[in-house]
Parts: structure tokens; C-alpha cells; sequence
């Protein structure tokens, strides 16, 4: 079960994101951000954030990720790394390691590599 606290990452609606990545878009490179933001689209490189990541069911990411919560309903190909929670949910993939502080797996997700806890 996921801590209460990180309800709001599952509630929010697409306009309470200040960035986002839309569906037609495929950006490579690295991406620093510290608002939340989701990915709709695909992206290629590194992504460093101090606030919530989103990766939305049809969304393709190949890149290493460290942000502070994280929450995969598309695939991701990299390195997870989460500061307080990385959810994947029955629609989400990583291939991958994954790291954080607490890490939930929905049945039906897709997860291959390594998952390290940390405090």
C-alpha cells in the first residue's frame, strides 16, 4: 500500500502541470526540472528533478531518471531513482534498477532489473 501523503501525485489533472511533454513530441537531451511535470511523449537523455515525474500510459522514455516521487503508467527504459516513492502501475514498465524509499508494483506492471530500498 502507498503512503497517504502521496495521494495527490495520483489526483492530479493534466492542467496541474506547469510542463509537459505532449504526445507528438520527442525531445532528446537532459531535462532539470522542479515542478512537477509529465511526459506524454518520448524522450531520450537524462532527466534530474526536484519534484514529481509522471510517465503517462503511451509515453516512451529511454534515459536515466532521479526525482523525488515517480509514477509510471508508460515505459521507461534507464535507471529509476526515487527520493520518497516510484509507483508503476499495471500499465507501466521499467526496464531498469530501480531505487527509492518505497517502491509499489501493481499487478500486471512490467519490471526488469534490480530494486534497491533506501531510507
Amino acid at each position: 500500500m502507498v503512503d497517504s501523503s502521496n495521494n495527490d501525485l495520483f489526483d492530479r489533472e493534466d492542467d496541474d502541470y506547469d510542463t509537459y511533454i505532449a504526445p507528438d513530441l520527442k525531445f532528446s537531451g537532459n531535462i532539470r526540472f522542479e515542478r512537477p511535470f509529465i511526459v506524454k511523449g518520448q524522450i531520450s537523455g537524462n532527466i534530474e528533478a526536484s519534484s514529481d515525474l509522471v510517465v503517462d500510459s503511451g509515453a516512451v522514455i529511454n534515459a536515466d531518471i532521479s526525482a523525488d516521487r515517480i509514477l509510471v503508467r508508460g515505459k521507461i527504459t534507464g535507471n529509476v531513482k526515487g527520493k520518497r516513492v516510484v509507483f508503476v502501475t499495471s500499465t507501466g514498465s521499467v526496464s531498469g534498477d530501480i531505487t527509492s524509499a518505497q517502491v509499489v508494483l501493481e499487478a500486471g506492471s512490467d519490471f526488469t532489473g534490480r530494486c534497491t530500498m533506501i531510507k
